[in-house]
């Protein structure tokens, strides 16, 4: 029997800006190959509203202890070992709500007596994206791009990403190869990874 410390608690962040997107099937079909011992939370971002972020760092550099929706994203996002980015690339990006909560962090950063940036140093970062371009890859590049430098900033494990071809309603369930590599993305331990950073 493993040690509770080695559970494995995912948080997985939808970002869409709408329910039961491309990217959120992909997301939940990977999900469902997690073994059963690892925690899942999910979070919609449409349903946990944030203010628009002020950055204080050169004004008063002063910010609150997180209240209301904040909190909860705060809470969640540090008790979780896996933190799931699930973002519809919008613009070549990701969607405006997934952005707003990693400007979050920043904040974060700076809340006192929190430790947020030392503890978020023992987490694993993904991403899992529906791309509406043939060309997935290139496409999702400035997406993967911001958050694998995140993780690298943060000092995080970099999971991946899981990339699959949607542009209408339910089209994810036609892409065979993006199924395929959702059946064993989550599936290795952080650092243990041996697959390609990006999986069209």
């Amino acid at each position: 029997m493993g040690n509770e410390s080695d559970t494995r608690r995912f948080l997985f962040v939808l970002g869409s800006a709408r329910m039961g997107g491309n990217t959120e099937l992909l997301t939940r079909h990977a999900a469902t190959l997690l073994p059963a011992s690892a925690q899942q939370q999910w979070l919609r971002l449409i349903e946990l509203p944030l203010a628009p972020f002020e950055d204080r760092r050169h004004s008063t550099g002063v910010y609150a202890a997180p209240s209301g929706n904040e909190e909860i994203l705060f809470d969640a996002t540090l008790g979780a070992t896996d933190i799931v980015i699930a973002s519809p690339l919008y613009w070549y990006s990701m969607s405006a709500s997934t952005k707003l909560y990693l400007d979050y962090w920043s904040g974060w950063m700076r809340v006192p007596d929190t430790e947020f940036r030392n503890r978020m140093a023992d987490k694993t970062l993904w991403v899992v994206s529906a791309v509406s371009d043939e060309d997935i890859t290139q496409m999702s590049r400035p997406l993967v791009d911001t958050l694998k430098f995140t993780a690298e900033y943060l000092k995080m494990t970099w999971g991946g990403a899981l990339l699959g071809f949607g542009n209408r309603p339910k089209d994810i369930l036609s892409d065979a190869r993006a199924l395929a590599a959702a059946e064993t993305f989550f599936l290795q331990r952080n650092g243990d990874k041996t697959k390609e950073d990006i999986n069209p």
